[in-house]
């Protein structure tokens, strides 16, 4: 008789092809078996009837501030609000304090995890103008999911601008790049035009659409003569969607919850807790982000959590800091937009798991198959509960969605077989490992 670890009995199992009725055995950390498991035995037995298992979600955008300010954000906290939240894995942005732009501090920063990460952790690293030599070392170094590239300003103090520079980074590696696309010449131009204690719907005209969209073809043309592999960041805008349709050979995209959830009408509702980089933007692009959704022109979904303290969020624009929460609440909110017929169960899966562990070369994440890691987002797609700020345990304490109502909700987190999060209940202790990424070091 075959015995596991643990089996969810009885699922509605989300696969690549539709979603069936079926167990799931997990044994050493990894998936043993999917099927008619009704003989079998395990250490533990979930009773699952009337559930969707998911494979383990990933946020591949995320800012955990650490190093940086507590106050805010930290692993622990951050990938605590993760796991309360639905997710296995984040992919950590590196424009901390300090950022992690070379081999010493990327070791600091993979040691933290240990005991302090709730899920599994992948680790950016942020190309400047005076490591680019360094980069093609740095990419391949344990755990390291990308190059972060911030081509246009930011929260922090990446900035690689210029084409010279620009193509240098291509030319240090070859594996994909992440960018942040906005045009900084552009921005730095239409800057005077603003000024403080203007409305904060004026951060979508400084940032408008012409900005994204000239970082976006300068980057597409970069990456064509250098041959290097791109992913653009939180994609913002119809014009880009429509534009990088033609690189598809050489580039892949994100767009946020954010710009598939919220429209300008949020500057008049939120103020500063509605301002982040790129903006959010009119109707026009929220559907064209749909339609990119629904044809494939997207390959993942994040939230791009960039916590701050109520403090910075409500000073006068443009001097409100850009960035909003999310790590906690995306998998909620997708849901949601699942229950409203915008997407399909096996949709969301392709754009929270397999996706991400494509773009990025995550080994053994984002699939339920056998011989993959143990990790599934169980969810109840019949759930109803509305998102509070109390319920954030960012230290930051607040969400851009409080109020809203969700239908579909995370039961439960499993990270290679240990449930790690069951009805609102952190359980255990942080068991979060770097994630290993396919041409790199295993560590």
């Amino acid at each position: 008789m075959n015995r596991f670890d643990l089996i969810l009995k009885g699922g509605h199992v989300v696969m690549p092809w539709g979603v069936e009725e079926a167990d799931l055995a997990i044994r050493g950390g990894r998936i043993a078996a999917i099927g008619d498991l009704r003989t079998a035995e395990a250490a533990e037995v979930v009773d699952c009837r009337g559930l969707h298992l998911m494979p383990g979600l990933i946020d591949p955008h995320v800012h955990l501030r650490d190093p940086g300010d507590p106050a805010v954000e930290t692993i622990p906290t951050g990938t605590r609000a993760a796991v309360l939240g639905g997710l296995t894995a984040v992919f950590d942005m590196p424009n901390t304090a300090p950022p992690i732009t070379d081999a010493a501090r990327l070791d600091a920063k993979r040691a933290g995890l240990a005991g302090a990460a709730w899920c599994d952790v992948g680790l950016y690293v942020g190309a400047t103008k005076s490591n680019i030599a360094a980069l093609a070392d740095l990419e391949r170094q344990p755990n390291v999911c990308a190059i972060k590239v911030f081509a246009g300003s930011s929260t922090g103090d990446l900035l690689v601008e210029d084409d010279e520079s620009l193509e240098a980074v291509m030319r240090s590696g070859r594996r994909r790049i992440c960018y942040h696309s906005e045009d900084e010449y552009r921005l730095q131009a239409r800057k005077p035009m603003f000024t403080t204690g203007m409305p904060h719907r004026n951060h979508m005209e400084w940032r408008d659409v012409e900005t994204a969209l000239l970082g976006t073809r300068r980057l597409m043309a970069l990456a064509r003569r250098t041959g290097r592999p791109a992913h653009i960041l939180h994609v913002s805008t119809a014009e880009e969607l429509d534009y990088l349709s033609d690189y598809r050979d050489i580039a892949t995209c994100e767009v946020l919850l954010n710009h598939l959830t919220q429209t300008d009408e949020a500057y008049e509702r939120l103020g500063g807790y509605a301002v982040m980089n790129p903006p959010i933007r009119d109707v026009r692009h929220l559907e064209a982000a749909w339609a990119a959704v629904r044809d494939g022109r997207v390959d993942c979904v994040g939230s791009d959590h960039a916590p701050h303290s109520r403090e910075a969020k409500e000073r006068p624009w443009p001097n409100t800091a850009a960035g909003l929460t999310g790590v906690q609440t995306i998998v909620p909110l997708m849901l949601d937009h699942v229950s409203a017929g915008r997407l399909s169960l096996p949709r969301l899966a392709d754009l929270m798991g397999t996706g991400p562990a494509r773009v990025y070369g995550a080994l053994n994440k984002g699939r339920l198959a056998v011989g993959y890691d143990g990790d599934v987002t169980v969810v109840d797609m019949k759930r109803t509960r509305t998102i509070e700020d109390s319920w954030i345990v960012s230290p930051c304490g607040w969400t851009p969605f409080a109020g809203h109502r969700c239908t579909g909700w995370p039961m439960m987190t499993i990270i290679r077989g240990n449930v790690v999060m069951r009805e609102d209940e952190v359980l255990g202790t942080p068991i979060g490992r770097p994630v290993a990424f396919a041409d790199t070091g295993r560590g």
